[in-house]
């Protein structure tokens, strides 16, 4: 029996240490003597202080703190309560996580640090958009991609959109998709799977979170030169809105004032030049598609799409046709007198 309790005591002060210490805080030996006590521990003073060379051998920081009296405590921990912090802030504000996901992640790494470091980490942030992530199913999604992309496999799934009644519609005619995983992109709030096909000997992006009946297939991975030089950080940055399509080179002129902008979407490895006058010129590669094109009008005048040619045509005729869009419906007499509301409508599983 003695024994036994011998080594609990030493598992319970491993626990003690990590729950209640940390650099700023300590236990002070009558303290820890209360708290073997309070869990069924006896044990003499003396040989507590070998205990705790012990720990100290076993590779445990445990300092002796100067005060009246002195204290012991942990001294190292994997993170700090500013990391903690962080890391806690990252979980909460994704708009991926669902909100007991979330409150499950932040307690588990609640437990990463002592008390006095968890007090602190209770904050709520409102996560605009969450609602849009309902269910967990994609991370089994996530750990089903990894995996085949680990053992050389392909997938297999189903992909759906929604249509105009907010009923979910299986795309490619029905038939599955079977394709070579190549990465896995976390984008504006969705993981994405940028998938190859040999079919089209191309890449496409597929959100997770829309994938159903996923499974890996017996089908082994495709292997090329392509997939062997993939870069996703390098992707990610010339897509817009994980839209896939052919890489555009295009020269922007942009104004001063939106400069932090374009680095913040190219990063400061961009190719640029100072024209003077306060604008600059801005060389990127980019990715054609309505998100890009959503990009450029917001800034307005302070950005003009110079070359190539076949970009500008394409971003003109798209403002063009929105704005005939509008006087469309200029023309058209206008319902808001009528006291109606759309009906709303719920989406189908």
């Amino acid at each position: 029996m003695a024994q036994e309790q011998g080594k609990l005591k030493l598992l319970y002060l491993v626990r003690i240490f990590h729950e209640e210490t940390d650099p700023l805080h300590g236990l002070t030996m009558n303290e820890l003597l209360q708290r073997l006590s309070d869990r069924g521990i006896t044990a003499e003073r003396k040989a507590l202080y070998r205990d705790l060379e012990a720990l100290k051998s076993f590779g445990l920081d445990i300092k002796r703190y100067p005060g009246r009296p002195v204290s012991y405590g942990l001294a190292s921990r994997t993170f700090t309560q500013a990391e903690l912090m962080l890391l806690v802030d990252a979980v909460q504000s994704s708009r991926f996580l669902t909100q007991s996901k979330s409150a499950k992640l932040v307690d588990s790494l609640k437990q990463l640090g002592s008390r006095h470091q968890t007090e602190g980490l209770n904050s709520h942030i409102h996560v605009e958009g969450r609602i849009k992530m309902q269910n967990e199913s994609v991370f089994s999604a996530v750990d089903i991609i990894h995996d085949a992309i680990r053992s050389n496999r392909k997938i297999q799934f189903h992909y759906f959109r929604y249509d105009s009644a907010k009923r979910r519609k299986i795309q490619h005619n029905g038939e599955p998709y079977v394709l070579t995983p190549v990465s896995l992109v976390y984008s504006d709030g969705y993981y994405y799977a940028i998938c190859y096909s040999e079919r089209h000997d191309d890449f496409s992006n597929y959100r997770v979170d829309r994938m159903t009946g996923l499974f890996i297939s017996d089908e082994k991975a495709v292997h090329n030169e392509r997939i062997a030089t993939f870069d996703p950080s390098r992707y990610e940055g010339q897509s817009f809105g994980m839209f896939g399509g052919e890489i555009t080179y295009t020269t922007l002129k942009v104004e001063e004032e939106i400069m932090g902008a374009i680095i913040d979407r190219f990063g400061r490895d961009v190719k640029s030049s100072n024209l003077g006058n306060g604008y600059a010129r801005v060389h990127a590669p980019v990715i054609e598609s309505g998100p890009l094109f959503g990009w450029l009008a917001q800034f307005g005048s302070k950005i003009t799409v110079e070359q190539p040619t076949s970009l500008i045509t394409h971003y003109t005729e798209w403002l063009d046709g929105i704005r005939a869009l509008y006087r469309e419906s200029s023309d058209r007499p206008s319902d808001a007198s009528s006291g109606t509301e759309p009906r709303a409508q719920s989406e189908e599983s």
